[in-house]
């Protein structure tokens, strides 16, 4: 095995590093004798000492009250002094896991296992570096007329207009405000000219520690060509070549990656990279890096470990994620391999992980697929990633192909939507992003949601809940303009009860909102928008389906108005679950009624019942239910882990399924 020197070099003979390898090491507590704290507000306090303004405003929209939990406290320095003193030279601070890394030789380890605050010693794990293929690109292959736009984005225009980008783009929507954090190799940005006039507020070099992020001695002579390529995938604008589509967002650039010594990662560079992006308020991070090694060797993972909770890079993307950070990862470019599946972190639970198709919407060969090895589908979404234009760091432009090509495009449409609706958490992003995406009625494990659709996720409503107050944002885009007079949602219980209008108030050119008071809108609630364009023809929005919000609930589900003819209980998804899973039926019409009693039931694995979803009468329709465990009774609240089971009774049929909780 090869290991890398990094800049301790100068503090060990060669004979002394050759000896060591780099560890975790793992801390029973942070100074205060328990596993957590207990008062919120103490935690609270002292947030603002260690987080941004705007990492706190964003946490709070999907952390609520408990915004600063005890993974955020800082490490314990009576025990990093001690480390010092032993001559333990710390690499990379891990305060959400408790941890940190280095360099240690046997005799080390023997010694820092003696010292009580210690609770074990794990090796750094390795980990591959997805370098793309990539091709010179002449610059006299620009002979696009690309007028229709507001733009001409050249050569470039093909994978964007793919994704329904330059629509959005001529809405005058780029992605202003969003930050995006870009997890890489390096970023050679300052003098090429599509990159040249970026927003970059931070960047930071996690390989030597510096805020050199372009390449430096020590680095091999391409070390940043590929996240240059990356960045200007997202946030490059030179008319002509190229225009990303988050041109206008905000950057923060971390170099994690370490092209040298046989190509290996270490993933505590990445999982110090969050944390440090998470603190100045990002909104977005991208990264192309993934697990790739799995052999019997102590320092790699195994297939097994693709579980959504067990590397530390899944474990760091599923932290940023719990923290209010939309997390999106390469899926992978081992599809045509032996070995397929998707790599870490993109098997996290809520990491959406990309897949690449070609110009035409085809499956790339090399793009990898599921099933996670806990069963779930991944990727989640696909954008094009086969020959696409990208800046090289010759100044010039270079096609490239991978996952990693396809990803930063997702990214940017993600920068586009949280840049027009700022009030969106990530998880009602990450759900509009999917639901929208062009397979989201038949997800795989070869494509996912399918191919992302800027316009669609653009065009689909968007829910703000805010006091006692719920407002629905709606883009519309017509060719012809729009009647704002005749813009208005018609809306309706789903269980029965007459259709009522209510009329939508003009935001700009494109965009639409209504409020109503929660109480207004008890229940599930189905939903259409009408309207008249300028030529006088009517729409319906959806035409043939119709949109559904459940009171309590910060999703819109886009569901079919046809009667099912089956009655059938659904998988629930996901499956497992950490906190919330979604559990959907049919109930068909039944002879010589118009309704039905239905009961939806959670049991434990032996027999006891847990909590009762639904117990009321049901007209023929597509329901889904949420379980949310934190919604139980006080003394059901600390639900464990575990399997559980879900039964549906409709008159005398009946049928369960399982499903598991994580912990």
């Amino acid at each position: 095995m090869k290991f890398k020197l990094l800049f301790f070099i100068f503090l060990f003979s060669t004979t002394q590093l050759v000896a060591q390898q780099k560890y975790f090491i793992y801390f029973t507590d942070k100074g205060t004798g328990a596993s957590k704290l207990l008062k919120q507000e103490t935690l609270n306090k002292t947030a603002g000492n260690y987080l941004s303004a705007r990492s706190i405003k964003r946490r709070i929209k999907t952390m609520g009250k408990q915004f600063f939990t005890y993974e955020d406290v800082p490490l314990n320095a009576e025990y990093l002094r001690i480390l010092r003193e032993n001559n333990i030279k710390v690499d990379k601070k891990l305060k959400w896991f408790n941890a940190v890394s280095a360099f240690l030789n046997a005799r080390q380890i023997d010694g820092i296992k003696k010292l009580k605050f210690v609770k074990e010693i794990i090796p750094v794990k390795k980990l591959i570096f997805r370098q793309e293929n990539s091709d010179n690109f002449a610059k006299s292959v620009q002979s696009f007329n690309l007028t229709i736009h507001n733009f001409n984005y050249g050569p470039s225009f093909t994978q964007y207009e793919l994704s329904e980008i330059p629509e959005i783009h001529d809405l005058g929507i780029n992605g202003k405000n969003v930050i995006i954090g870009i997890l890489d190799s390096g970023f050679r940005w300052k003098l090429h000219p599509a990159l040249a006039n970026a927003h970059v507020l931070a960047e930071h070099d996690f390989v030597f520690n510096d805020s050199v992020t372009a390449n430096q001695p020590g680095d091999t002579f391409n070390q940043d060509s590929h996240g240059t390529a990356i960045f200007s995938l997202i946030g490059g604008f030179d008319e002509g070549n190229i225009v990303g589509p988050a041109f206008h967002s905000n950057f923060v650039l971390a170099k994690t990656e370490n092209v040298r010594s046989e190509t290996h990662i270490e993933e505590d560079n990445y999982a110090a990279a969050l944390e440090w992006m998470d603190s100045i308020g990002v909104d977005i991070t991208t990264s192309s890096l993934g697990y790739s090694e799995f052999d019997d060797s102590t320092f790699s993972y195994t297939y097994q470990d693709l579980d959504g909770k067990t590397t530390i890079v899944t474990k760091a993307a599923e932290l940023a994620f719990s923290r209010g950070i939309l997390t999106i990862t390469a899926a992978g470019n081992e599809g045509n391999k032996p070995w397929h599946f998707v790599d870490a972190p993109a098997d996290g639970f809520n990491t959406i992980a990309v897949g690449a198709v070609n110009s035409m919407n085809v499956i790339a060969s090399f793009s990898s697929r599921g099933p996670t090895a806990d069963g779930r589908i991944k990727p989640d979404v696909d954008a094009q990633g086969v020959s696409d234009y990208a800046a090289s760091v010759s100044g010039s432009y270079e096609t490239i192909s991978g996952t990693s090509a396809s990803t930063p495009i997702v990214s940017g449409i993600a920068g586009l939507l949280l840049s027009q609706y700022p009030f969106l958490s990530n998880i009602q992003a990450r759900h509009i992003l999917l639901v929208t995406a062009g397979n989201a009625n038949s997800p795989d494990n070869d494509r996912g949601y399918g191919l992302v659709s800027a316009k669609n996720a653009l065009l689909f409503p968007a829910v703000e809940v805010n006091n006692n107050k719920i407002v629905f944002h709606k883009v519309f885009l017509d060719s012809a303009g729009i009647d704002p007079n005749t813009v208005k949602i018609i809306y309706s219980a789903v269980n029965g009860g007459k259709p009522k209008t209510r009329q939508l108030t003009k935001v700009n050119n494109y965009e639409y909102n209504v409020e109503f008071n929660l109480s207004e809108l008890s229940g599930n609630v189905e939903f259409q928008f009408e309207y008249n364009n300028l030529a006088g023809k009517h729409f319906l929005d959806p035409a043939s389906e119709f949109y559904n919000w459940k009171s309590g609930n910060e999703f819109v589900e886009k569901k079919s108005k046809e009667i099912p003819d089956n009655l059938f209980l659904f998988n629930n998804y996901p499956n497992p679950f950490n906190a919330k899973t979604n559990i959907k039926y049919t109930i068909p019409k039944f002879e010589g009624t118009k309704t039905v009693p239905v009961k939806l039931e959670i049991f434990d694995v032996l027999g006891r019942k847990v909590t009762t979803l639904v117990n009321k009468l049901h007209s023929p329709g597509i329901y889904t239910v949420e379980f949310d465990t934190s919604n139980l009774s006080d003394e059901l609240r600390g639900l464990a882990g575990g399997v559980y089971f879900y039964r549906l009774e409709v008159g005398s049929f009946f049928e369960t399924k399982k499903m598991v909780l994580l912990k």
